[in-house]
């Protein structure tokens, strides 16, 4: 293709282009781009012949992006995102204190880490703005990646070579059981007292289920999962109603708790939590900030990740 037909090629496009990529359906897509699905089909076929190629497979009215749209994608979402970043240099050359951070985060996290971290770092920077979004480990970890976030917090850290991560902290796990369970009376329970109960856990994917199959593993044992999850506030209902028993963080100070939780009697029966981030860190002043903010946020509250046990084998697997 020419530079001339390059400079020809509306940014609206790539924009439209990219959405419908993500979504795989014009009906979806020309929804969420508030546009009519006719406008939307004709600046496709605009695109496609500038190209020379078709990028999607067209089956049955669906589509799905070929291999020529995913090379297509990769570059238009840079395109997108090196725009972005140079309006937001601009923004914070003209007012540093202002500027966007996109946040990914386990939904855990977001009951008290991000509040807390946002919160205190507002105080100081009350013109920052956040874009929130919560998840499972491996799928912030992926938005990181992709460059749809700034900063993931997620636990434990991922296998992720391509990605750069800063220890914050880590909670002690406990077991939760159900009222007048043969554990409920006792200060704690060793992991191998969990061989013969039913366990209610997060779905595979999450970073305290990947933690919770190590546990067991290191204690001899494969755990009998019979309830699994996709969120982590969902775990105690199911506990309370005789399910079975699950590994959770222990509770934060003043935090209620629906069932009776016990401390596991063993140091690598830990959560390590911090932020990922793509190699480099993140590109924007704004998000920059925030991070060097929570970094040394942790280390003035004590919560390094250096006083977490090796055992705890925070890089086993993404999660």
């Amino acid at each position: 293709m020419s530079r001339k037909t390059w400079r020809a090629m509306e940014l609206r496009e790539l924009e439209w282009f990219n959405t419908l990529a993500e979504t795989e359906n014009m009906t979806a897509a020309s929804a969420r781009l508030n546009i009519s699905q006719p406008t939307l089909s004709r600046a496709l076929g605009r695109l496609e012949r500038k190209l020379g190629v078709k990028l999607f497979d067209r089956r049955q009215n669906r589509l799905r992006l070929n291999r020529y749209g995913a090379v297509f994608q990769a570059h238009a979402m840079r395109a997108m995102n090196e725009l972005a970043k140079g309006e937001e240099r601009i923004a914070t050359m003209v007012d540093p204190d202002q500027g966007q951070v996109s946040l990914g985060f386990l939904n855990s996290f977001g009951e008290w880490l991000v509040p807390d971290l946002v919160n205190r770092y507002r105080e100081l920077t009350p013109r920052a703005v956040f874009e929130l979004r919560g998840g499972a480990s491996d799928a912030v970890a992926d938005d990181v990646r992709q460059g749809r976030i700034d900063i993931g917090f997620v636990a434990p850290e991922p296998a992720a070579e391509d990605l750069d991560w800063i220890p914050l902290g880590s909670q002690r796990l406990c077991v939760g059981v159900p009222e007048g369970h043969r554990f409920a009376e006792r200060e704690s329970v060793t992991l191998a007292d969990l061989e013969d109960e039913p366990m209610v856990s997060l779905k595979v994917g999450y970073g305290l289920r990947h933690i919770t199959e190590r546990l067991c593993r290191q204690a001899g044992f494969t755990p009998r999962f019979v309830i699994e999850v996709t969120e982590l506030y969902t775990l105690p209902p199911f506990v309370a109603a005789g399910w079975g028993v699950a590994v959770v963080p222990e509770p934060q100070p003043g935090q209620q708790t629906l069932t009776p939780v016990i401390l596991i009697d063993d140091p690598s029966a830990v959560r390590p939590y911090g932020m990922l981030t793509r190699q480099g860190g993140p590109a924007g002043q704004a998000a920059r900030r925030f991070l060097a903010f929570a970094a040394a946020q942790s280390k003035r509250t004590g919560l390094a990740q250096e006083a977490v046990p090796q055992a705890a084998g925070a890089a086993e697997r993404p999660g």
